[in-house]
């Protein structure tokens, strides 16, 4: 397999416009939305205008219809600004408007997509379950047939836009537990009745993302919000992961890129015994790592974008994406403290929040250990 390494002229266009845009709309803000757990909608609704909450959706249905190589790069940059925000973005495009885009009937992606690519829509998605994370064979929540219609009942939790968005994408058991083929997707709109949202998480890092629980309470759909067969809702789950974990890393890559540029330009203005710390073996060493880490982990990133646009099978490559990238993000952010000695434990200095938002990288869409997992299954085929 052959890949070119050139970055096309569109790719960056739209990087330096994400780029711009969260250094002018996010970066003044990111802590005090950091410290009020504020999900700010009105930012989505701006990304939205620019294209970049309906990256890969195709222009007929009113997204920008670019790659995932612009989806790769927008949520870097984002990411490179505040690691909360880029999830946000990384969960609409990748969960909700994925799904649908990937498995919805054309009335329901004419319905749907179009005001999730403009941001009109905030998406949610739920598999996961208080219970039942890995084990989501096992779910508690279930959808009965009534007639035309589907009865929901029970609790997603850890849910992205649990709350503030307007539709979400859930799938629910509708067989016998752990039996093959026994879960369904469905797409709720927010105001059906025994739709609700339940507690707020509050989190370590990524506090202006909102995450909390869904709840349903004899919640009446109708059998039109089906999304594909019946029993087909894990197997939909599973692919939709696939590009979820080529997001993830993208958003560890740009925590990791935000944490190493900081570190960097702090270790040459930092002096001790009247030189830039840079010039120390002890320092200087340290961004060696950061910077050779860091490009390989955006190599892996690259190759499962290209496998992605070309339709390819990407399970393997999106897996050690997503595992080596967030493991990267960690280490840089907990690296970059490092450098930046006392300072890089306060608040005034932005390494602290790296080093907070970049732990959910190695736990978001399925732990490290779980994308070794899917990584060792792939090569023992």
């Amino acid at each position: 397999m052959s890949m070119n390494f050139e970055i096309d002229e569109v790719t960056q266009q739209v990087a330096q416009t994400a780029r711009d845009f969260a250094n002018q709309y996010i970066k003044p803000f990111v802590m005090k939305w950091d410290e009020a757990q504020e999900f700010p909608i009105k930012i989505f609704k701006q990304l939205g205008e620019l294209g970049m909450m309906g990256v890969l959706v195709p222009e007929e249905y009113g997204g920008a219809g670019l790659s995932y190589f612009e989806y790769n790069v927008v949520i870097q940059e984002v990411a490179k600004v505040c690691g909360a925000i880029g999830l946000s973005v990384a969960a609409h495009n990748s969960l909700c408007t994925g799904h649908i885009l990937s498995f919805g009937s054309e009335e329901q992606k004419k319905k749907y997509l179009p005001k999730l690519a403009t941001a009109e829509y905030i998406g949610a998605w739920g598999l996961t379950e208080a219970t039942t994370g890995s084990d989501a064979g096992n779910m508690k929540t279930t959808a009965v047939k009534d007639g035309d219609d589907w009865i929901l009942n029970g609790t997603k939790n850890w849910i992205t836009h649990g709350k503030s968005g307007d539709v979400a994408v859930v799938i629910c058991r509708t067989g016998l537990p752990r039996a093959k083929d026994s879960s369904t997707a469905f797409i709720v709109d927010r105001d059906t009745m025994g739709f609700s949202a339940g507690k707020k998480e509050n989190k370590l890092g990524m506090r202006a993302s909102e995450t909390t629980e869904m709840i349903f309470d004899n919640c009446r759909i109708p059998d039109a919000n089906r999304l594909g067969s019946v029993g087909d809702g894990f197997h939909q789950a599973m692919k939709v992961l696939d590009g979820g974990r080529i997001s993830i890393a993208a958003l560890s890559l740009g925590i990791a890129k935000g944490a190493y540029e900081a570190a960097l330009q702090y270790s040459k203005e930092r002096k001790q015994f009247d030189q830039p710390i840079a010039n120390f073996q002890g320092i200087s060493f340290k961004l060696a790592d950061m910077a050779t880490e860091i490009m390989a982990a955006e190599l892996l990133i690259n190759q499962a974008c290209d496998l992605k646009n070309r339709k390819q099978p990407v399970t393997k490559e999106a897996a050690m994406a997503k595992y080596y990238a967030s493991e990267v993000a960690v280490k840089v952010a907990t690296e970059a403290v490092q450098i930046f000695g006392g300072y890089g434990y306060t608040k005034d200095f932005p390494v602290e929040k790296f080093y907070r938002d970049s732990k959910l990288c190695t736990i978001g869409e399925g732990t490290s250990e779980i994308q070794k997992l899917v990584i060792s299954r792939e090569v023992l085929k």
